[in-house]
């Protein structure tokens, strides 16, 4: 007969030996699994040298730890070293360390933000309508002389054949012709003073001229009354204290009846060729516009206009603003998509910026119809200007 086996003598020895090593023996177990079974782990099982060592490492942290907080009070237990407290959290939470998770984000935000940035400049290099750029308001003093005269150089290339667009045979007549354009158009001047001149010829003729009658031929010009006791007082001064001569000086146009700084530029530069500035409304309105001043006063205007360019470009420079305030830059509604210096403009896209729609808000010979001067000098007929009709004309 055979014995019985001890194996249930020994199974409490066993049973303390697992107890005392619990953890190991789940480790082993695998080993002594695939021993018994007679085969071997597979290598993609194997853990390289380090990561055993810092398994090592990690479990005889693990029990040294587990076992100090079992001896230590609760006190010692809340003193423990931060250390030992992340190295116990890292391994169970898996988790990177702080420095590895911020390249992390930063890469991210890069990479998130990169896209939006490249989208924004492909709008901007390909816009729907090209919008042309306007000067900072803080730009310098310089550069506003230089854009000043840029604008007036691109403006003479425009208008080569400008012109006082007050028809005239002497300066008196171009005096008379001034004073009577105030509150209203050039054109309805030119269509009223051949009957006026016709009838006073002179200042003698026009100073003993019975106001009805002057009141009566200068009734479509608008404030017919003020402006015939302007032309017969001023025609009275000329021939009292001037010979019936009108003066070159400023200082003396300035004193007769309805002649103000403005009238005597217009005369002194055109009939004189004595340079100055014409500050009319068109005048005003565009050099606001181009930030060449903020002023409003006429006399304000002239001095801080005057002060950008030499002075004798002052009676070209009239010309071309007031041309172009007549013909593309109207005060409604200017036409921006057919002004040739848009570029330099602040105040672009004010008006029509669309070039086929803005073609048909220009005006005079710009816009195929006719000039406003009964009898144009000849280069404005031979760049393709037109007459004016005369007063009445349906044409």
């Amino acid at each position: 007969m055979t014995e019985p086996a001890p194996a249930k003598k020994a199974a409490p020895a066993k049973r303390a030996a697992s107890a005392k090593s619990a953890a190991p023996a789940k480790k082993a177990a695998p080993a002594e699994q695939a021993a018994s079974a007679g085969t071997k782990p597979t290598p993609a099982k194997k853990a390289s040298p380090a990561k055993k060592a810092t398994a090592k490492k990690s479990t005889a942290k693990k029990a040294t730890t587990g076992r100090a907080l079992a001896a230590a009070p609760a006190t010692e237990k809340a003193s423990m070293p931060k250390k030992a407290a992340a190295a116990k959290k890292a391994p169970a939470t898996g988790k990177a360390p702080a420095a590895k998770a911020s390249v992390r984000k930063a890469t991210l935000k890069k990479a998130e933000i990169a896209p939006k940035k490249a989208s924004a400049a492909v709008k901007k290099a390909a816009p729907a309508k090209t919008i042309a750029p306007k000067p900072p308001r803080e730009e310098s003093r310089t550069a506003l002389v230089r854009r000043a005269r840029r604008i007036n150089r691109e403006l003479a290339e425009v208008y080569p054949y400008a012109h006082p667009e007050l028809d005239f045979d002497s300066p008196f007549q171009l005096l008379v012709a001034t004073v009577l354009s105030a509150q209203t158009t050039d054109l309805r001047v030119n269509q009223t003073t051949p009957a006026l001149f016709a009838k006073y010829p002179t200042p003698e003729d026009l100073a003993a001229a019975v106001p009805e009658e002057v009141e009566e031929i200068l009734r479509p010009c608008g404030f017919f009354r003020a402006k015939t006791r302007s032309v017969i007082g001023l025609s009275k001064a000329l021939t009292e204290e001037f010979g019936g001569e009108v003066p070159g000086r400023l200082e003396d146009l300035v004193k007769l009846p309805g002649v103000g700084r403005k009238t005597a530029f217009v005369v002194l530069g055109n009939a004189f060729g004595h340079p100055g500035i014409t500050v009319d409304t068109h005048f005003q309105r565009l050099v606001r516009r181009w930030q060449w001043t903020d002023e409003t006063d006429p006399d304000k205007i002239e001095a801080a206009v005057g002060a950008l360019f030499p002075k004798s470009d002052w009676t070209d420079l009239s010309h071309h603003v007031i041309w172009h305030g007549r013909r593309i830059c109207h005060a409604r509604k200017p036409a921006c998509g057919a002004c040739p210096i848009a570029p330099l403009c602040p105040a672009y896209g004010e008006g029509e910026t669309d070039p086929e729609k803005a073609r048909k808000l220009l005006k005079y010979e710009k816009g195929g119809f006719p000039g406003q001067r009964l009898k144009p000098p000849q280069a404005y007929l031979d760049a393709g200007g037109k007459p004016a009709p005369p007063l009445g004309a349906t044409g």
